[in-house]
């Protein structure tokens, strides 16, 4: 009796895509079980690849669009999926504000800013549709989504009563929300949320102190970036009556969880419920002998929400084995053998260094996973 295979991993970050990773998987498991039948559900969690696994997976289209960079003055080149005959847009907001678009030289989350998320949502109601999903990973953003906001029509003014600049480190000049302009096609879509972060938008555990290093803020800019986050929400809460500082995921994508939630009423999901969602996971789990996942490292905090602990909750509901590869295997994943996951093997063969293990990682994927299904025939 041939065997079912469903592959559902995410993106080996830098490396393969979640598409060439389920076929890198099929490649060495067909080595072995030469007649099996495969399911390629390729995966995100709302980060990186979540708008082309949707598009993939449910037949949808992509829109090309010229929007903003994360500096004031940079155009770039981008686009969305459109999927379900055009009614819902996929957006990623790291296709316009991503920090993968700067160079480390420039990387200053007290500049940058998500006014080309904004631009990228206004395209997508100039279509017409009724439901955006915005994924929040990858960022290099922390403006509490003023910048969305301000592409949508909101008005932020100065004691003088002149617009401030968009950007992280200039929250703090802002003295009156004036959102009369606001595109009223917000009120009449939904807006969901796709995010694998939890995070609140201020203090020690919000956007600034726990992000805010990577996207090149020193400890002094971290304190003024958490100060500015901290005076913006006030200001909502004092003059629009909305007090979202402390949700979990408002914290996501330097604030722009809480900007979508205060501006365009937007509700959060986990990105990885979400997708699982979309591309109907459990139907197809349901079908397999064995279910692959993976991405490019697996440790202690894949439990709170990526790619392998979500496919691996729906195969422990469903009784199937889960198989989980990574390009490295970090410190606490024991947790996750309780919550589904059957195995997990590293894909690295030797000592090498990061780049030749990134150039390696769709050979060194399907050479391990052949050497799994000599292991399961």
């Amino acid at each position: 009796m041939p065997k079912t295979f469903v592959l559902a991993p995410d993106s080996f970050k830098e490396s393969i895509t979640a598409e060439q990773a389920c076929q890198a998987m099929q490649r060495g498991i067909q080595k072995i079980f030469a007649d099996a039948y495969f399911i390629h559900v390729p995966m995100a969690d709302g980060g990186e690849g979540t708008v082309d696994t949707l598009v993939s997976c449910l037949n949808g289209q992509i829109v090309d669009c010229e929007v903003t960079g994360p500096l004031p003055n940079q155009k770039i080149k981008t686009y969305f999926g459109l999927v379900e005959d055009g009614r819902t847009a996929v957006i990623e907001m790291a296709k316009a504000n991503g920090i993968h678009l700067l160079e480390l030289s420039q990387r200053n989350p007290l500049l940058t800013s998500t006014f080309g998320t904004g631009e990228m949502i206004k395209a997508a109601l100039d279509l017409g549709v009724s439901k955006i999903i915005i994924g929040l990973g990858g960022s290099i953003t922390n403006d509490a989504g003023a910048g969305m906001a301000q592409a949508l029509g909101a008005k932020f003014l100065d004691e003088n009563g002149h617009q401030v600049a968009v950007g992280g480190g200039q929250l703090d000049q802002i003295r009156m929300i004036d959102i009369s302009g606001l595109d009223a096609r917000l009120k009449q879509v939904e807006i969901m949320i796709a995010s694998d972060v939890n995070n609140p938008l201020t203090g020690i555990n919000g956007a600034s102190h726990v992000f805010g290093p990577q996207k090149g803020a020193t400890p002094e800019i971290v304190q003024r970036l958490d100060q500015n986050l901290r005076h913006f929400a006030e200001l909502i809460a004092k003059q629009l009556n909305i007090d979202l500082k402390d949700i979990a995921g408002a914290g996501a994508a330097g604030g722009l969880g809480f900007g979508l939630m205060v501006f365009a009423g937007a509700s959060i999901r986990s990105g990885v419920q979400l997708v699982i969602e979309q591309t109907k996971l459990a139907e197809k789990i349901a079908q397999a002998d064995y279910v692959f996942t993976g991405e490019g490292g697996i440790d202690f905090q894949t439990k709170f929400g990526k790619t392998p602990f979500g496919v691996a909750q729906v195969a422990k509901r469903l009784n199937k084995p889960v198989i989980a590869c990574t390009g490295y295997i970090g410190e606490g994943v024991e947790d996750l053998y309780n919550e589904g996951v059957t195995a997990i093997f590293g894909i690295v063969d030797g000592v090498c260094d990061l780049p030749t293990a990134l150039e390696n990682g769709e050979r060194n994927l399907e050479r391990r996973c052949e050497n799994i299904a000599r292991l399961l025939k």
